[in-house]
């Protein structure tokens, strides 16, 4: 066994987007860009690995939002229109370039062929379902398939509501078993989002580990014994595992990671934004709002205004160096830790999945190479957190501190003074659930689907999304549309109840258009059966 260990986990998320009342929808794109610059791309990097024996295991977490949508036949539809749209494009590029611009010629083959095989491969590969790519992978033994939040709430501003964390375990637990068939037994906490007693649920739900930020251990009352480099062990027996912050940066930084090199391309010079209007506009969205076709020419070359054009032989060179570079500071780490530790290190490394191929276009194929070079070393290797307790089932009992990888290290990207004010809105929905489900317990027909709405318009507004969004000032205004229109959504429940009445109408206008968590039962908000769940 090689000394030092690398457990990578990854978490797809898209927070649920989805509006059949419109023919086309400028945030479903995010989905569309994620299926085709990420989800696909590394599917087809994972198999042509897999059919060429080279080892690999990691984590993977699906978010149960995500799975909806991906499942969605309107979403699935949608996203075929895209790719023919940018196809379109792509033979439109080709010949523009031809004639005008012709160093950006090959590229733009390059985009159009990437185009033509996702299509090929999303209707021959996966017939629109490429739950089924990770499910394939999963069985042989290259993913473990792991969940997170119902709707990737950031769990330490709930902590005083148990109802609304249990639900978001729970559904989440449910969510996985319907699409994968299997009990998870990962748990991605949002945002590495995490505070003392979240173990409490997760136990609950049989899940075995989860992730942490470095500093969870750092600032533990109790010294930790092994720092980030084995797992520990919560009072309770759920194991987590701190990631490990000087590996994560080379890949994360934005200031000096590795997808900051000036070979690599730029992300937000894209002719979507570049093009004259009367060329783009069949490609953009109505009226006239320019957005990211994924035609991008230019490398990140510096800060300033000047770009020069990409050359994929030169980022190729680049992402060689940087997964060798890579291994290299592992390697030199378990080195250094060989000297202090009882047992092989383990290095947790924790990454939001779409910043591979979508934000940096290059990371699919860094990956692949570390993964590569790591097969061939006798030193390192790739493995998932349960392989790593299955050789030291032993670890040291702490109880972590709360924290989070945001800015920070705590919740101030989700409770800043532009968002904060969501939450005694969002509280306050929360506890007025928790009494409709204690005064109309186990109802049945259409109270039952009513209440269950009202569930599901509170998970959907919990979702860390929006706060985050709210945060960076991207998107803010359709965020916070969100957020009025799913707690709106809910005091219509709740009013109407009152009256001990059903708006029948409303009631069949929004289970169609949030047709996600199809199970939810209301009863998990029930606090006196949530108490008796998680306290007996």
């Amino acid at each position: 066994m090689a000394k030092n260990s690398i457990g990578l986990i990854l978490n797809a998320h898209m927070p649920y987007i989805r509006h059949p009342e419109y023919p086309r929808f400028l945030e479903e794109d995010w989905l569309f860009e994620a299926i085709s610059e990420t989800y696909l791309p590394m599917l087809r990097m994972f198999k042509k690995l897999r059919s060429e024996g080279v080892p690999f295991k990691l984590t993977f977490s699906l978010s149960p939002t995500l799975c909806s949508m991906l499942t969605d036949p309107i979403l699935q539809g949608r996203f075929t229109d895209y790719l023919r749209l940018h196809q379109e494009l792509g033979e439109k590029e080709i010949a523009r370039c031809g004639a005008e611009d012709t160093e950006c010629k090959q590229l733009a083959q390059m985009y159009l062929e990437n185009i033509t095989k996702n299509l090929e491969e999303y209707f021959e590969t996966y017939q629109c379902d490429i739950l089924s790519g990770f499910r394939d992978l999963e069985e042989s033994g290259h993913l473990e398939l792991i969940t997170t939040t119902a709707t990737h709430a950031f769990l330490p501003l709930f902590s005083e509501y148990p109802s609304a964390v249990g639900a978001q375990v729970e559904l989440a637990v449910q969510s996985h078993i319907n699409y994968f068939k299997k009990r998870p037994k990962g748990f991605w906490l949002p945002e590495c989002g995490y505070y003392p007693g979240v173990e409490e649920y997760l136990q609950r739900e049989e899940i075995e580990f989860f992730q942490l930020s470095a500093q969870s251990l750092v600032l533990a009352e109790e010294p930790v014994e092994r720092g980030n480099y084995a797992p520990v062990a919560c009072p309770n027996g759920v194991f987590g595992f701190a990631r490990d912050f000087h590996l994560t940066n080379l890949v994360w930084s934005n200031l000096e990671g590795y997808p900051t090199d000036p070979a690599y391309r730029e992300f937000y010079r894209d002719i979507g934004y570049d093009l004259p209007m009367d060329y783009i506009r069949p490609y953009i969205h109505e009226p006239e709002v320019r957005v990211f076709t994924g035609f991008k020419y230019f490398a990140i070359t510096g800060k300033g205004v000047h770009k020069n054009f990409y050359r994929p032989e030169e980022a190729k060179k680049r992402v060689s160096e940087h997964a060798a570079n890579f291994l290299y500071t592992a390697r030199k780490k378990g080195e250094d830790l060989d000297k202090i530790l009882d047992r092989d290190p383990f290095f947790t490394l924790a990454f939001d999945a779409e910043l591979f191929g979508h934000w940096w276009f290059e990371g699919v194929d860094w990956l692949e190479a570390v993964l590569r070079k790591a097969a061939k070393s006798d030193d390192i290797t790739f493995e998932t957190q349960l392989d790593y307790l299955k050789r030291y089932p032993e670890s040291q009992v702490l109880q972590p501190s709360f924290s989070s990888w945001g800015e920070g290290g705590y919740s101030d990207v989700w409770t800043d003074g532009a968002n904060v004010w969501i939450y005694r809105h969002l509280h306050k929905a929360i506890e007025r659930m928790e009494e409709l489900a204690l005064r109309f317990p186990d109802q049945s027909s259409l109270k039952k689907r009513f209440l269950n709405q009202a569930a599901r318009e509170v998970l959907l507004a919990m979702a860390s999304d929006w706060p985050f969004i709210i945060h960076n000032g991207t998107s803010a205004n359709y965020a916070e549309k969100r957020l009025r229109n799913h707690l709106g959504n809910f005091n219509v429940v709740y009013e109407n109840m009152c009256k001990n009445a059903v708006n029948t109408e409303w009631l069949v206008k929004a289970e169609k258009k949030n047709i996600v968590f199809p199970d939810i039962d209301y009863n998990m908000f029930n606090l006196q059966s949530t108490r008796n769940r998680y306290n007996g």
